[in-house]
């Protein structure tokens, strides 16, 4: 998001508002029962459908007051007894704070601090549904429970992040569940389930939400600032089939499956149409095709960018006209608020366009209960305070980290270190003791962060710490210190990578390698150490360690993302072998040299023909550095494809189509379903650990032509087995959705032939025939 300078009229505003609500321990609310308004108003009526009582509450409103919810910042309405709303609240991987003081929560009240759970593309990593639904469920209670007691100002939360994480460069990848469509529409699903106070396996969401989750950012966005091209005005050039089955997927399941509440357009444009001005994205894809139901927010400050930056719209009134007529609703910023009602009278935009977007806006905070009296009678007006940094929630995010901590190497089966044997320890790096390091970015203040020297202190007394270098960027490494301490230790654990100092919003990097001090000062320690040193990797993005993976002296690397507040004691847990890793990458790891390819290409398919290589697993033919989807584990799984009741898929719908293809569109819903099939896959742990174990079933054809990629990722399941247990693990597979390919025009379609499904080194043919 934009953090533009404000004007000292709005911050003053602004801060008046949190004054007031900081002297209060109530939650806001609307229709008091005490209020003797409240009987004669429909819209406070709980007996009324939604859309009725929504639409009350907008015949009551001048145009004025109107306007004023156009905003993020909405003000009060105090003849009608509506309190002032924010629509700008964080909630990534933790109910977190805002960019500016403008936020929807405050940290300032008898709530300090809220569960910091690991950084979403180390969640990822763990390839386990049910836990990204467990941590957002977590984090729905405590900002309902922050709600009520009265240090919350609103209950939409700008989060999750689903853009696919196409360029291992882009500095808010970390926030992403990483590169591929499956993957970030299925985390979008579990995340907004959970959130929003549905099941785990859907469909059990009433009218009431527990807090309202906004997928981001739609559509194409994954640039912020490399070599001087900037998010605000970059013109992404994106085809019809790459659109299709890579930067659409996860925002249509989302909507469809997740029934998310919110959506954010995004600054970019696409093939020259801003986001938030696009109709033919938000109205008649969103809201007619995917039947989304729920508000659309700009980012921060862009439809300001609109005019001013992109110069799309001619006039600010323009701007305004455009995104409310593409299907805006409300406008993170102060355009809105600034120049509608200029460009009502210009003309330029009928009333009809603003009370369809208020339409929108209440509905949600009725959903919210915001508008059915008094939130502690509702129906979660009983979670209190003590659920916030409950123990049960604490033990998530240890959990969550330990089983997403991604071993990379472990030569000669270094780690586990033995508790009884290593009797001294070097802990050396910048990262070791940096709590604000664990948390990565859009984060609140954590409950209480275990750093990876306390982690590995209460394993080992004699532990020796030195940080190496003066900050991540490392241009001053204390390398005498360093080796030092390194020389007189047992074993030497390095704790190093990147921060928000090297990738962030609005900071995307420049190269793939570390920091060049810091990776001289790792091989400087490893060739003294008496033993191979183990590294220890905090970062979001994927970094190109070939030295490491190369070198004899480093022993071990393991890949700990940004760990959360737990993130400490799960990597000492790891490493002394209190738990068995199996976390696995969420994103190629590419060799340096693919920083040749423009940040701003946004093909994802290679073209030889000029030595265009492709992004992502699914297309990227070249040297990698570590594959998507590898990670080590302490113990060796075997797997075994079973044989299937049916090899080949009959696609059931006659057609006069005389391609060797059918169109999925002209299939329906009944044909697909009926396709669907189970495939049977028996894992065993030979290993002497237990393990939790993700598992990852791809398929493939055998030529990659047409634009078909390599291979593609159809389901995963995590599996928990003892040592020699084995297990025989369901997949369900969709043809329609999981044997489909995308054409030029984005259209998707089966073809006929052969398929591959792949597990591991085994394989399993099926045939698709018409």
């Amino acid at each position: 998001m934009k953090v533009p300078t404000l004007s000292v009229l709005y911050l003053i505003h602004l801060t008046s508002l949190l004054l007031i609500l900081a002297e209060s321990t109530q939650p806001p609310f609307s229709c008091d029962i005490s209020d003797p308004r409240t009987k004669s108003y429909p819209f406070c009526k709980t007996t009324l459908p939604i859309t009725q009582r929504v639409q009350d509450l907008v015949s009551r409103l001048t145009l004025d007051e109107k306007i004023s919810q156009l905003v993020n910042s909405a003000s009060s309405i105090p003849r009608l007894g509506i309190p002032a709303y924010q629509w700008w609240s964080e909630a990534l991987h933790g109910v977190a704070y805002s960019l500016r003081v403008t936020q929807g929560i405050r940290f300032n009240g008898t709530i300090q601090s809220a569960t910091s759970f690991p950084q979403v593309i180390l969640t990822a990593a763990s390839f386990d549904a049910h836990l990204w639904y467990r941590i957002a469920q977590a984090v729905g209670i405590e900002a309902r429970a922050i709600y009520n007691a009265g240090q919350a100002m609103g209950m939409t939360f700008w989060a999750p992040n689903i853009n696919i994480y196409r360029d291992p460069r882009w500095g808010r990848g970390q926030e992403t569940p990483g590169e591929d469509p499956l993957v970030s529409g299925k985390y979008a699903v579990s995340f907004v389930r959970g959130i929003q106070g549905d099941s785990f396996e859907g469909g059990k969401l009433g009218q009431h939400l527990q807090a309202s989750a906004c997928c981001k950012h739609f559509t194409a966005y994954d640039l912020d600032n490399w070599k001087g091209v900037k998010r605000y005005v970059f013109n992404a050039k994106v085809s019809l089939q790459d659109l299709a089955d890579t930067y659409q997927p996860p925002f249509q399941s989302c909507i469809q499956q997740g029934k998310a509440s919110g959506i954010m357009c995004a600054y970019n444009r696409v093939n020259g149409v801003p986001n938030c001005a696009d109709y033919n994205l938000l109205s008649k894809t969103a809201r007619g095709q995917w039947g989304f139901n729920g508000y659309i927010t700009s980012d921060c400050d862009a439809v300001a960018i609109i005019h001013e930056d992109q110069g799309y719209a001619k006039l600010p009134e323009d701007a305004v006209a455009d995104v409310l007529k593409a299907g805006m609703d409300v406008n993170c910023g102060t355009y809105l608020k600034k120049y509608t009602k200029s460009a009502v009278e210009k003309r330029k935009l009928p009333v009809s366009k603003i009370d369809r977007a208020l339409h929108n806006l209440f509905s949600v905070r009725m959903r919210l209960g915001l508008f059915d009296g008094n939130p502690v009678k509702q129906p979660y007006g009983t979670i209190g305070s003590d659920k916030v940094c409950s123990q049960e929630h604490r033990n998530l995010a240890l959990e969550a980290a330990r089983n997403s901590i991604v071993l990379l190497k472990n030569m000669d089966k270094l780690l586990p270190l033995s508790k009884t044997k290593t009797t001294s320890l070097a802990v050396i790096g910048p990262n070791a003791n940096s709590s604000k390091t664990l948390v990565g970015n859009y984060a609140g203040p954590p409950c209480k962060p275990v750093t990876p020297l306390q982690g590995l202190q209460s394993y080992v007394k004699d532990t020796r710490f030195h940080q190496g270098c003066n900050a991540v960027n490392c241009s001053s490494a204390f390398i005498a210190q360093s080796v030092k301490i390194a020389k007189g230790a047992d074993h030497v654990v390095l704790v190093m990578g990147l921060d928000q100092t090297q990738e962030s919003e609005d900071h995307d990097r420049v190269d793939l390698l570390l920091p060049p001090k810091q990776q001289n000062l790792i091989s400087r320690i490893a060739r003294v150490a008496k033993n191979p040193v183990i590294l220890v990797l905090l970062s979001g993005g994927p970094v190109d360690i070939s030295f490491a993976k190369n070198d004899q002296h480093i022993g071990s690397v393991l890949w700990a993302g940004y760990p959360g507040e737990a993130g400490g004691r799960a990597l000492a847990e790891i490493i002394f072998g209190d738990h068995n890793p199996g976390g696995r990458l969420p994103v190629t790891w590419y060799p340096q040299s693919y920083v040749n390819v423009p940040m701003t290409d946004m093909r994802m398919r290679p073209e030889p023909s000029s030595s265009y290589p492709g992004r992502t697993y699914r297309f990227y033919q070249g040297p990698k550095v570590f594959e998507f989807g590898y990670g080590l584990s302490y113990s060796n799984y075997t797997y075994e494809i079973l044989p299937v009741t049916q090899n080949r898929v009959h696609i059931m719908v006659e057609s006069s189509n005389p391609h060797r293809y059918l169109p999925v569109s002209e299939m329906g819903d009944e044909v697909c379903e009926k396709m669907k099939y189970t495939v049977k896959v028996r894992v065993k742990n030979h290993g002497a650990m237990a393990g939790k174990h993700p598992m990852l079933l791809f398929v493939r054809q055998p030529k990659m032509v047409n634009g078909r990629p390599v291979r593609q990722l159809v389901a995963f399941q995590s599996v928990n087995l003892n040592a020699g247990e084995r297990a025989d693990v369901e997949f369900e597979l969709r043809p329609c959705e999981h044997l489909s390919s995308a054409k030029k025009d984005g259209s998707m379609v089966i073809e006929e032939g052969s398929y591959l499904l792949s597990i591991g080194d085994k394989e399993s043919e099926i045939q698709v025939v018409k």
